[in-house]
């Protein structure tokens, strides 16, 4: 065992094992009990009906998270999956040996209680108990009831003691499960095929991004944690899948920060025979039925700028260039040599590395003064070539792409594409792409595209950024489950 185990220097951490080695030695051992549920906390309330009180018997099980001692009753609440229910246990009802071991029960132990519901003076749905049972014993105290989690690297790190203790916690990480859920039963009824692909890849392609590299011993080979699932799906539709999606965990080997967790949660999505501008009705409908089903309103508010945005109303279409120009204040941004640029970006506040191109200044420019500014959904279209060597080029300048990046509340949600299915046009723009993370070239890849691919238009969605938005969170670490975080010391 570790230390952590045989540490009893905190007095609660003490009397609580003492406790468990008493109920051990009179032969009742709480870890190895079961106990049978009827209902939820929340299932179980809905059921009582007013005027008939001890009617309905449930059973119900959950963390005790507060005790009120009144002698020979005591009310208490246990903490389950949907919320919190109260039990009213009665020394006269489950009988003197059963109300004093009960008494002996300390916040955060975890059991079970039978009895039937009822409705007391202050108008409370309440279990009357008729037998309960110690399932688990905690050994160690919760957070205090009035000063919580103060740290908030222990949130994170503690994500179990977050959710027993924080509600507004609980409450947006099951809203985060929802989100995914719907989204997974939207693309279904449109006939979307969900797939799953591999995490471990040969060859890191479908994004620009550095990735985590590992070692498969019995292969003799490095192998590289995905970066995107953007080949692998794209390879079905060479299949004859023409709708597919996947929701799959991605790993970037990059910084941390409010918007980015090394690990995250990507929805990618592609549909033969439509375009970029089909990929804008999909996901428009998307959010627009999301909010609806799962938040009950298309408007929300940004928690950052205090705007509404209203998921039901007007979505803005812009270009890049023109976002820009504007920015800028320079209409002949794009015709400006590179030292020019790096003049006016400078000017604007912004640190340019010397030996950036000239597209990466301009798109430096766009990260930092332009999407924070994008509060309402905006389509931002037709952007350089050189940021997605994966795009169609568009047919009436070659120098930008048919793509768009949705923003919203100053942070891309969704980028989508026209996909580009030409095989030597895939090469070419593979072996031109620069920059300072440039993508692997997947040759299996380039022989699937020789194989036909149908014209398509392709999307991915971050989850945890829409989750982000739709929760007013401050940070991506609050609607992720389990953040990445340094090991503690």
């Amino acid at each position: 065992m570790s230390d952590i185990h045989h540490d009893i220097s905190h007095d609660q951490h003490a009397v609580r094992r003492q406790k468990l080695a008493e109920m051990r030695a009179a032969g009742f051992d709480p870890f190895r009990a079961n106990f049978s549920t009827t209902h939820f906390s929340a299932d179980a309330l809905k059921l009582h009906v007013d005027g008939q009180d001890n009617v309905v018997t449930v059973a119900v099980a959950g963390r005790l998270v507060t005790i009120r001692d009144m002698g020979k009753s005591q009310f208490v609440k246990i903490l389950d999956q949907q919320g919190q229910i109260q039990l009213y246990v009665k020394k006269d009802v489950v009988g003197d040996e059963a109300y004093a071991a009960f008494k002996k029960l300390d916040l955060g132990d975890i059991l079970g209680a039978r009895g039937t519901l009822f409705k007391t003076k202050t108008g409370e749905v309440t279990v009357r108990v008729e037998s309960t049972t110690l399932v688990a014993k905690s050994l160690r105290p919760l957070p205090e009831k009035f000063h919580g989690l103060t740290d908030p690297e222990q949130v994170y790190r503690q994500r179990y003691l977050d959710l027993i203790v924080n509600a507004e916690s609980r409450a947006r990480l099951q809203l985060r499960s929802r989100v995914v859920s719907h989204i997974r039963r939207f693309l279904e009824a449109r006939q979307f095929i969900e797939a799953e692909t591999p995490v471990l890849e040969s060859t890191a392609g479908g994004a620009a991004a550095r990735p985590f590299v590992t070692h498969h011993n019995a292969l003799g080979t490095d192998f590289y944690l995905r970066i995107a699932t953007e080949l692998r799906l794209k390879r079905l539709l060479v299949g004859g899948f023409d709708r597919v999606f996947e929701i799959g965990r991605i790993f970037r080997n990059e910084g941390v920060s409010r918007k980015h967790n090394p690990e995250f949660t990507m929805l990618e999505v592609y549909q033969a025979y439509s375009d970029y501008r089909g990929m804008m009705a999909l996901i428009r409908d998307l959010l627009t039925s999301l909010c609806t089903d799962v938040l009950g309103t298309t408007k929300i508010k940004h928690a950052a700028s205090g705007q509404e945005i209203d998921f039901a109303g007007e979505w803005r279409e812009v270009r890049y260039k023109d976002l820009i120009k504007e920015a800028t204040g320079d209409a002949d941004w794009f015709a400006r040599s590179k030292a020019e640029k790096i003049a006016a970006a400078e000017k604007l506040g912004l640190g340019i590395h010397p030996g950036w191109e000239e597209f990466e200044i301009t798109n430096e420019i766009f990260s930092k003064k332009i999407e924070p500014t994008l509060i309402q959904p905006t389509f931002v279209t037709h952007l350089p070539k050189e940021l997605c060597p994966l795009a169609k080029l568009n047919a009436d300048d070659p120098a930008v792409l048919d793509v768009f990046e949705l923003t919203i509340g100053g942070m891309e949600v969704a980028p989508a594409y026209s996909e580009q299915n030409d095989p030597d046009v895939q090469r070419a723009m593979f072996e031109a792409q620069a920059g300072e993370e440039k993508q692997s070239i997947d040759q299996d890849f380039l022989l699937a595209l020789e194989h036909g691919m149908p014209p398509a238009g392709g999307m991915g969605v971050g989850i945890d950024r829409l989750c982000i938005l739709l929760t007013g969170a401050e940070s991506i670490r609050d609607v992720i489950l389990f953040p990445q975080l340094k090991p503690g010391a």
